[in-house]
């Protein structure tokens, strides 16, 4: 009985905006795909300006062949995919630079890509960027802010695995 009050507190993590600008709840983004959860839990930013970064500590585990999407998996294994803005795949890559690499060590905040969201703006759905976990499962995944933010400063998700 005694064990339980030394049990070690559930592993939260803490994940900064991928991407400086407007936040936005994960069910407003106007796409079904992910304002219906099905991708996962998260959260989404309309880009105002600059690079797309690391939102934790981790390894690449996907990057898009277009440049519109990156997978990072934490230490503690949870999975998380950057969506740069909506139905950008059929850009063909256009509007995307990628600085990084599959199988890369990042750190929170380090540029993953450069986005001209100026082209992307103009010739995209939407430049909305969702950031969700896609192995949510036994996991809880909470916003943690609203309004405005920095990317690789403002804490947007706190994901606990218990």
């Amino acid at each position: 009985m005694l064990s339980n009050l030394f049990k070690k507190k559930d592993k939260e993590e803490k994940v900064v905006a991928p991407v400086s600008g407007q936040l936005m709840p994960i069910d407003q983004v106007p796409d079904p795909v992910f304002s219906g959860k099905m991708m996962g839990e998260g959260i989404a930013v309309m880009p105002d300006s600059g690079s797309v970064v690391a939102p934790v500590d981790g390894t690449v585990v996907m990057v898009a062949d277009t440049g519109h999407a990156i997978g990072i998996r934490s230490a503690q294994g949870t999975e998380y995919l950057i969506h740069i803005g909506l139905d950008t795949v059929a850009l063909k890559g256009e509007g995307f630079n990628v600085l990084v690499r599959q199988d890369d060590k990042v750190t929170a905040g380090q540029p993953l890509i450069e986005a001209d969201w100026t082209y992307l703006g103009e010739n995209a759905k939407s430049t909305v960027t969702p950031i969700v976990v896609t192995n949510g499962e036994g996991k809880t995944v909470r916003p943690e802010a609203e309004g405005t933010c920095t990317a690789g400063e403002t804490l947007v998700l706190t994901v606990t695995a218990g």
